[in-house]
């Protein structure tokens, strides 16, 4: 049964404006990071550029965890399954669980090598290894509130994921601070801080769908076949994640080669992006709660009308989040920095970025409506699509040895331009065609 359009805004609404302050609490984390140490000096911020890079590929890798478990439970939850909808989410809970822990263990131990893998100068690398060490310790628990927070949007639950990121974000600033200043830790209490706020959220995560298992009578111990189910319907959204990432970590690199100045503007740049995505994301978590709820119901119009309408409110999303990031571009840098001549360095990429802003918010819209269908495998195909044009683009980019505000902008119109409407290209395209209904998994 299709929605009128008022009722439609409003259920758009009642999960995307939660949805929203929790997405943003999440690259906030990254924020807090990146202005503490960057008042530490150049040296720690770019050694926090690579670091970062490596844990948001690691990650990002494993983010089906949130992404496949919100479709699976939005389609029992839409058939009045309530019992499997919460089984399903525990179930990827423990997945997480265990990944976590394995890439924990695997990443502190390799964290030497993989920093050097960047070029980096010894001081740099240094800074970058001591972050990525101990920030290995909290990969289970990011991995955790991942496939909890994708077991209450199916359950089409914003509100409570909100208020559990805002917490923990309000408890990474003070560690943060405490830890970096009061202590005199550095860098190294930067780290401990997430760490710990991380598996904070954990705990309230626990409390939170322990009771929610008590009221549906679902179990909390973990099942063999729905474990394996949500390894094998993320599996391809594994795939296509790694394409992404791979496209981030060569950018990364390439940044590197161009010099500390530009990795360090490079850096700020990345996570102003990386906030202005996850707000851009929350009609993509909208969409895909209810295109998993609507298919679960066996409604295909009112599913299409949720992807008309989010599509529409994307674009315009855009045009002001790059309306805001224009108006600050050229105070960002000094925020984060204090360096007058760091913020020179990165303002026209900013600008770069805040023309990609309206592409972006429909690229991940699109994202999130074919996630929600379960049209993963096209995904996964796309995504090695998308690098066919990035990759020599980059390239030019670093044979050109272009350097400054000159090599950063032509590094942000390859990623923000080039890259994204690579995207906006293969998702549009596929939703054209009208068969991503018809492969829920």
């Amino acid at each position: 049964m299709t929605a009128r359009p008022a009722s439609l805004n409003r259920e758009i609404l009642r999960l995307a404006v939660p949805a929203l302050g929790a997405l943003i609490a999440e690259p906030a984390f990254l924020i807090v990071d990146a202005v503490l140490v960057g008042h530490l000096g150049t040296v720690p911020l770019a050694g926090l550029g690579i670091a970062s890079a490596v844990l948001q590929t690691i990650v990002g890798l494993m983010i089906f965890l949130a992404y496949s478990t919100t479709p699976a439970v939005a389609r029992k939850f839409g058939s009045g399954d309530h019992k499997d909808a919460v089984s399903v989410g525990i179930d990827g809970m423990w997945l997480a669980l265990g990944l976590g822990a394995v890439l924990a263990v695997a990443g502190a131990v390799s964290s030497p090598w993989v920093v050097s893998l960047f070029g980096a100068s010894a001081e740099v690398a240094e800074q970058a290894d001591t972050y990525l060490v101990i920030s290995m310790w909290g990969l289970p628990a990011m991995l955790i509130v991942f496939a909890a927070t994708g077991l209450l949007r199916g359950m089409q639950n914003t509100v409570t994921p909100l208020w559990i990121a805002g917490a923990g974000f309000g408890a990474n600033a003070l560690l943060n601070f405490l830890f970096i200043y009061g202590f005199g830790w550095g860098i190294a209490g930067s780290a401990v801080g997430t760490v710990a706020a991380q598996w904070a959220m954990v705990a309230a995560y626990v409390v939170v769908i322990g009771r929610l298992a008590r009221k549906h009578d679902a179990s909390v111990r973990p099942q063999r076949d729905g474990v394996r189910g949500s390894a094998r319907s993320g599996g391809w959204l594994f795939l296509r994640t790694v394409s992404l990432r791979a496209a981030l970590l060569i950018t990364v690199g390439v940044a590197t080669g161009i010099g500390t100045e530009e990795l360090a503007g490079w850096q700020v740049v990345f996570t102003i992006f990386s906030a202005a995505a996850f707000a851009l994301d929350a009609l993509a978590i909208a969409a895909q709660a209810l295109i998993g709820k609507g298919l679960g119901a066996g409604d295909n119009a009112g599913v299409r009308q949720v992807l008309t309408r989010t599509v529409a409110w994307g674009a315009w999303f855009g045009v002001i989040v790059g309306i805001i990031i224009g108006a600050l571009s050229g105070v960002i840098g000094l925020a984060f920095t204090g360096s007058p001549v760091l913020a020179s360095l990165i303002q026209p990429a900013l600008i770069v970025l805040a023309i990609a802003q309206p592409i972006a918010g429909i690229v991940f819209v699109l994202d999130g409506v074919l996630m929600g269908a379960g049209d993963v495998r096209y995904l996964a195909i796309a995504g090695g699509l998308n690098l066919l044009p990035f990759l020599p683009a980059l390239w030019i980019v670093a044979a050109t040895g272009v350097d400054g505000v000159a090599g950063l902008v032509w590094l942000s119109a390859a990623f923000f331009g080039v890259y994204l409407l690579a995207r906006f290209a293969t998702l549009g395209w596929r939703v054209k065609t009208g068969r991503w209904l018809g492969e829920t998994v």
